[in-house]
């Protein structure tokens, strides 16, 4: 199991993370019968903080493990092993009424606006429910002055408008705007942001996360922004997370990871991306392989099986961590020395430049 620094591989300074994740595992057994079950490994030994006042993106494919990372953060579901740790103190599952103080400081935000909100409910109801169970107002004209400054929090005006609907009369992006304000309700310390847009239109996805991004800076709180999109990763987070088959293999600075990538897997992203100004752009539709089943993951590094600098050592060994610069850390057996005589030589033909000496993450 992989040993990651916690602090998302930023050096070590006198910040605080608010949220932490320690070597945390999720694991679900599959089949009726114990002695015939499959254990599958979504998430395999992540380590992950999060600070106030910033935006940290967790990108990676579809099946990945990013939004089970999400639910075990929001304590949704339990983590197999490891320690989840808010305000420097560890995470102790205790009933209800625990939950519902976890709540108030960690809240998500899930993909679909279409089902994420009940539709027999009008929104003022959406939101004064949470207004309610965390305290910040009990009469009902307190409530409702509460529901309309979230509405207007979240730029959905007139908000007596708004208050009287279904969310069936609502827009895509108004309704993620809701879910938005639901978070905000609680006034949370984190706001874990599972796909926040990808169900949106092209057109009202930058409006939603500069949104977001708002009320990061206003409300001080930590922001965990799980996508797909490398590319918005790079224009929305501070520092991005880079996820495969349920462990993290490349992290740092957005600017970093995104113009200097070191793990095979981030250009690949990179590079699936599309961009017509490429001038490898029919490169890209290029089948690069699957993600490998998170029932029977490959040995060693997971990604060797798509990786087309794999050496021996890469299917035998898991890597270690390796520091590039400012902060930026790759696991991969590529920036890392070993004693394996077989590879050697391939090491030195197949080796990608290191981050910042001109390397064409196209290639």
């Amino acid at each position: 199991m992989t040993q990651l620094t916690t602090k998302t591989g930023l050096q070590p300074d006198d910040r605080t993370p608010v949220l932490e994740a320690r070597d945390v595992t999720r694991y679900y057994r599959t089949g009726a019968a114990r002695a015939r079950s499959t254990v599958v490994r979504a998430v395999d030994g992540v380590s992950l903080a999060l600070y106030r006042g910033e935006i940290t993106a967790l990108v990676g494919e579809s099946g990945s493990g990013k939004s089970t990372v999400a639910r075990v953060l929001s304590q949704l579901e339990r983590a197999s092993t490891g320690t989840v740790i808010l305000d420097g103190r560890p995470v102790r599952r205790r009933g209800l009424r625990w939950y519902r103080r976890y709540a108030r400081q960690v809240q998500l935000i899930l993909q679909d606006p279409f089902s994420s909100l009940n539709p027999t409910h009008r929104v003022d109801y959406v939101l004064g429910r949470p207004v309610r169970i965390h305290g910040y107002a009990r009469h009902s004209d307190a409530v409702r002055q509460e529901i309309l400054r979230l509405l207007e929090h979240v730029e959905l005006t007139p908000a007596r408008q708004f208050a009287e609907k279904f969310p069936h009369e609502l827009s895509g992006g108004q309704r993620q705007r809701v879910a938005v304000a639901r978070a905000l309700a609680a006034r949370p310390e984190v706001i874990l942001a599972d796909e926040p847009v990808s169900m949106l239109d092209v057109s009202i996805r930058l409006s939603v996360l500069n949104l977001l991004r708002r009320l990061v800076t206003e409300s001080d709180a930590a922001l965990l922004y799980i996508t797909h999109d490398i590319a918005s990763a790079r224009y929305f987070a501070k520092t991005t997370l880079v996820m495969y088959a349920g462990r993290l293999a490349e992290g740092g600075d957005s600017e970093a990871v995104t113009q200097n990538p070191a793990h095979p897997y981030t250009r690949l992203l990179i590079a699936s991306a599309p961009d017509p100004d490429r001038a490898d752009a029919a490169d890209q539709s290029e089948d690069s392989g699957e993600p490998p089943s998170l029932a029977r993951p490959p040995k060693g590094c997971r990604f060797h099986p798509r990786c087309p600098h794999a050496m021996k050592v890469c299917r035998e060994q898991v890597p270690a961590r390796a520091d590039l610069d400012s902060g930026h850390w790759v696991h991969c057996w590529l920036y890392l020395e070993h004693d394996n005589a077989d590879d050697a030589a391939d090491r030195s033909l197949q080796r990608p430049s290191q981050p910042g000496d001109g390397h064409d993450i196209s290639r």
